[in-house]
């Protein structure tokens, strides 16, 4: 991507802003929802609604469904997407919920070392001291004296590592298709995926959680949409940064509606994994998928 303009990359940061403050409210929600509906029942209802909110728009614009690549490439990345979804959901529902963002910032370390096996980049100094960092922020966050390694933990980390994947999936789709495309089938393909993952965990939903997964359909599509549209306007380097006020306002929303505390240990290895992530992101122009 060529450098943004000073007002392209000001629209940039705000609407990076406005997803990290809608990816923390998702977050909040999960955990409002108190574990009364399956991680996989709530994959489903994210999909389901968010795909509802994009069928208008779809149907004035048909031909955002045009594609490059065939169905199943999307159904394997609409796959991966649903499971990190849900490890994170999980996550979310047992574990700290600052202690669960900052593990998921990992993912652009992860990203680092997928391409390196994967794709045969060959890491510099600065991969190598991002990956470093942020092995040493997350062991900061788990280690002794911090939360230990839990469930939740676990499932943090499988979903920063099914997140990166995702954009090595994503890194050779956005060659041939757009972003719209790209976002509009992932969103359609991750329904009936997800409905087959809940089955088997299916309970209705009632009155007050429905609402609340509704609720999270919206803020869930309309993050997607504005860190996409982020990523459209500027460089990573620009946008990556600012996604990382997610962790205060995940902090500051677990204090204020579920009285946690946000640990000592917590602030100093997130603030190490987002300083290894910032570098991951200026090597590796991580982008959002």
């Amino acid at each position: 991507m060529p450098e943004a303009s000073p007002q392209g990359a000001k629209m940039a940061v705000m609407f990076a802003v406005g997803a990290a403050i809608l990816a923390a409210t998702d977050a909040v929600i999960v955990r409002a929802l108190n574990g009364a509906v399956h991680p996989f029942v709530i994959g489903f209802f994210r999909a389901f609604f968010g795909a509802v909110i994009l069928l208008p728009w779809i149907a004035l614009r048909p031909s955002v469904l045009r594609s490059s690549h065939p169905l199943r490439q999307h159904a394997v990345r609409a796959g991966f997407k649903l499971l990190a979804m849900v490890a994170f959901f999980a996550a979310f529902s047992w574990g700290p919920l600052a202690d669960v963002t900052a593990i998921a910032f990992t993912s652009p370390i992860f990203l680092l070392l997928g391409a390196a096996l994967a794709l045969g980049e060959r890491p510099g100094p600065a991969m190598i001291g991002a990956v470093v960092l942020g092995f040493g922020g997350a062991m900061l966050i788990i280690g002794p004296s911090g939360t230990g390694f839990s469930l939740a933990i676990l499932l943090a980390l499988t979903g920063a590592v099914l997140q990166s994947a995702i954009q090595l999936i994503l890194k050779s789709m956005s060659r041939g298709d757009p972003t719209s495309t790209l976002v509009v089938w992932n969103l359609l393909l991750t329904v009936p995926i997800a409905l087959l993952f809940a089955l088997p965990f299916w309970a209705m939903p009632g009155a007050k959680e429905l609402s609340l997964l509704a609720l999270q359909g919206v803020v869930g599509t309309a993050c997607m949409g504005m860190m996409t549209h982020a990523f459209s306007l500027a460089p990573a380097t620009i946008v990556a940064p600012v996604d990382f006020l997610r962790l205060p306002l995940v902090a500051l929303g677990g204090f204020a509606l579920f009285g946690e505390t946000i640990a000592l240990t917590t602030l100093c290895g997130g603030g190490l994994i987002g300083f290894a992530a910032l570098i991951a992101a200026r090597s590796g122009k991580a982008t959002s998928g």
